[in-house]
C-alpha cells in the first residue's frame, strides 16, 4: 500500500517540482526546497518559486506588484491551436473575474459573489449537507456490525461536494457525473499536463457547459430562483450594472469547480491520514469538537490547491531575491504549509494542532478561495457522519493509490476501503 511517507529524493532543481514524480509525491522535494531557502528562481525559465509560509502570506498582500492576470501567460500554444480554437469560438469568450482579475475590477466581482455566498448562506445549508451525507453513507454500509466495502472517492468524496454545489449553482437535476465532467475539464485546462486530444475533449466540454448555463441564465431572468445562480442574475452592487453572460458563466465554472475540487481531495486525504495515524482517529471518536481543527490539520497537509500563479508586474524583490517583471511567481502553499518555521514537526498529522487553522489551503487576502466557508462546512459534516457510523476503516488489499500529476491541484484518484458499520 502506497502511503504519504515517501523515501528523501535526490537534490533537485526548482523547476523539478514539475515532473509528473514529483507532483505525485512531494513531500521529499519540499523539505530539500525549506533546506535551501524560502525563494527560488529557475535559471532558464521565466519560472520564480516561493517555498516558505510568511513570504507566501507576503507576496497574497502585494497585489500591485504581483498580479493574479496570469491567464494569458499560460495559455501556451493551446491558445492558437487551430482545432481547439475553433470549438471554443462555438461558445462565450472568457473572461477574468475572480481567480485572474485584479484590483478594481475583481473586486466589483467580489462584491457581488459575497452576496451570493455569505456565512448566512453557508450556515442554512448543514442540515441539506447533513442529509446528502446520510444518503451516500446509507448507500455505502451493510448492516449494523457487518463489514463492507467501498471506493471512497467515487462513492462518497465526489458526489458529496458536487451534490451541494450542483443545488447551489441550478445543476441539481443533472447527474452527479455531468457535473464532474464539467469541473474536470476546467481543472485539467488548469493544470497545464494534459494531452491535445484531452484538451479538445476539454474544450468541447467547455462550450458544453456554458450553452446549458445560457439557459438556466434565461431561466433564472424570467422567474428567480432561491440559488447562487439566481443571485448572480439579479444582484446588484451599490447601483453597478448586472453581471452579463459571459461573466456569469466565469464566475459560475469557478463557483462548481471551487465547489467540489479541493473538498474531494481532502475528504480522500483526509481519511487516508485518519486509517494512517489511529491513535489520532482515536482521539476524535473520543471526542467528536475536536472534528473542527482535525479538518484544518487536513487542508494543511493535504493542501488540495498546492500552488497558484502571480505574474511580476515591475522589477521587484521578495525574500532577497529579485524578481524581474514578466516573471512568474509561484506560490506553493503545500510547501508553505508544511514550513518547518511555522509548524513544529510539520509532517505529522496532529488533530491538535493549535495552529492548524493558519493554513493557506485556500490561499489569502483578496483572492482567498470564496468556497472556503462551504468547504469546511462540508468536510465537518461528513466527518462527523463518518466516524459515527463506521469504524475499522482500512485500505483495501492490494490497493495502488495514484494522485495524478497536475500543476496547481493534487487529490487521490480513487480510495478502496474496508470497513465496519457501526450501529
Amino acid at each position: 500500500m502506497a502511503t504519504h511517507a515517501q523515501p528523501e529524493a535526490d537534490a533537485l532543481s526548482p523547476q523539478a517540482l514539475f515532473a509528473p514524480e514529483t507532483l505525485s509525491s512531494p513531500f521529499a522535494f519540499y523539505r530539500q526546497m525549506h533546506a535551501r531557502g524560502p525563494v527560488a528562481a529557475a535559471p532558464g525559465t521565466p519560472f520564480a518559486f516561493v517555498w516558505s509560509y510568511d513570504l507566501c502570506s507576503e507576496a497574497t498582500g502585494r497585489v500591485a506588484e504581483f498580479s493574479n492576470a496570469f491567464g494569458d501567460a499560460l495559455a501556451g500554444a493551446r491558445a492558437t491551436d487551430p482545432e481547439v480554437k475553433a470549438i471554443l469560438d462555438t461558445g462565450w469568450p472568457t473572461v477574468d473575474t475572480l481567480l485572474t482579475a485584479d484590483p478594481p475590477r475583481h473586486t466589483r466581482f467580489r462584491k457581488l459573489v459575497n452576496l451570493a455566498f455569505s456565512m448566512k448562506r453557508v450556515d442554512a445549508m448543514e442540515d441539506e449537507i447533513r442529509a446528502i451525507a446520510t444518503l451516500l453513507l446509507d448507500a455505502m454500509l451493510p448492516a449494523p456490525g457487518e463489514t463492507g466495502e467501498a471506493e471512497f472517492v467515487r462513492d462518497f468524496a465526489v458526489p458529496l461536494p458536487v451534490m451541494v454545489i450542483a443545488r447551489q449553482i441550478g445543476m441539481a437535476d443533472l447527474p452527479v457525473e455531468q457535473v464532474k465532467h464539467w469541473s474536470d475539464a476546467f481543472t485539467d485546462r488548469l493544470g497545464q499536463m494534459i494531452s491535445r486530444e484531452r484538451e479538445i475533449e476539454c474544450a468541447r466540454a467547455v462550450v458544453a457547459f456554458q450553452h446549458h448555463v445560457k439557459t438556466l441564465i434565461d431561466a433564472r431572468r424570467a422567474e428567480p430562483t432561491d440559488d447562487i445562480l439566481s443571485d448572480l442574475v439579479h444582484a446588484r452592487v451599490e447601483g453597478e450594472r448586472p453581471l452579463d453572460e459571459a461573466e456569469i458563466m466565469s464566475i459560475l465554472q469557478q463557483l462548481m469547480v471551487a465547489g467540489n475540487e479541493t473538498t474531494t481531495s481532502t475528504l480522500a486525504g483526509g481519511l487516508l491520514l485518519l486509517i494512517e495515524n489511529p491513535q489520532e482517529q482515536a482521539k476524535l471518536r473520543a471526542d467528536p469538537s475536536k472534528i473542527a481543527n482535525a479538518v484544518e490539520e487536513m487542508l494543511r497537509l493535504e493542501s488540495p490547491t498546492a500552488g497558484m500563479w502571480r505574474m511580476v508586474k515591475q522589477d521587484a524583490e521578495i525574500g532577497g531575491m529579485a524578481v524581474k517583471a514578466g516573471t512568474l511567481l509561484h506560490l506553493r502553499y503545500a510547501a508553505a504549509n508544511r514550513d518547518p518555521a511555522r509548524y513544529p514537526d510539520p509532517d505529522r498529522f496532529d488533530v491538535e494542532r493549535a495552529n492548524a487553522r493558519t493554513h493557506l489551503a485556500f490561499g489569502r487576502g483578496i483572492h482567498m478561495c470564496i468556497g472556503n466557508m462551504l468547504s469546511r462546512k462540508e468536510l465537518l459534516v461528513a466527518f462527523q457522519e463518518i466516524l459515527r457510523r463506521m469504524d475499522s476503516i482500512a485500505v483495501a488489499p492490494g490497493a495502488e493509490l495514484v494522485w495524478p500529476p497536475n500543476m496547481l491541484l493534487r487529490g487521490l484518484r480513487a480510495l478502496p476501503i474496508t470497513f465496519r458499520a457501526v450501529g
